[in-house]
């Protein structure tokens, strides 16, 4: 039961992560700061339930990469969080779109480049593509829940 969930996750994240970069380089959709942090977010996610998937430990194996799962999801959730939120401002209290993340990263501390693509900016506002109404913050929130809990709910069957 572990090692199919550990290869489910992990294809859930390819299959999310192969989408988003059909969107980029097909649809010229172009990711903001929170959007790459968010790919971030599902590649740790995968790669750890990868690497639980091929290791298939025991018990106490398993509730560390189902843990170690979960605070990838966690850290996906907040900053999906964060740009839902940005998304919900009306529209005089959206932030300035600032400079983009390479930009940033090569002309900046490393902290001061981070805490501005984590305080998201104007371009982090824009909804450009819904599926049933909700934007893809929203549906990454919803994919960190449910794959964090796929490996929780493993873990647990499997010890």
């Amino acid at each position: 039961m572990f090692r199919t969930a550990g290869l489910v996750v992990f294809l859930g994240c390819a299959g999310l992560l192969g989408y988003a970069y059909w969107l980029q380089y097909r649809e010229f959709l172009d990711p903001c700061p929170l959007c790459i942090f968010q790919r971030i977010a599902f590649i740790l996610l995968g790669g750890i339930a990868l690497v639980g998937a091929i290791h298939n430990p025991k018990r106490i194996g398993r509730k560390a990469y189902a843990s170690l799962a979960v605070l990838a999801g966690i850290l996906g959730t907040g900053v999906a969080g964060r740009h839902i939120y940005l998304q919900s401002l009306p529209a005089d209290q959206v932030p300035e779109c600032g400079p983009g993340l390479e930009f940033m990263l090569s002309n900046m501390p490393l902290a001061d480049a981070l805490h501005k693509a984590f305080t998201g900016s104007g371009e982090c506002a824009d909804i450009s593509w819904t599926f049933l109404g909700l934007s893809m913050p929203w549906w990454t929130l919803f994919w960190y829940l449910a794959l964090s809990a796929l490996m929780v709910t493993a873990a647990r069957r499997s010890a």
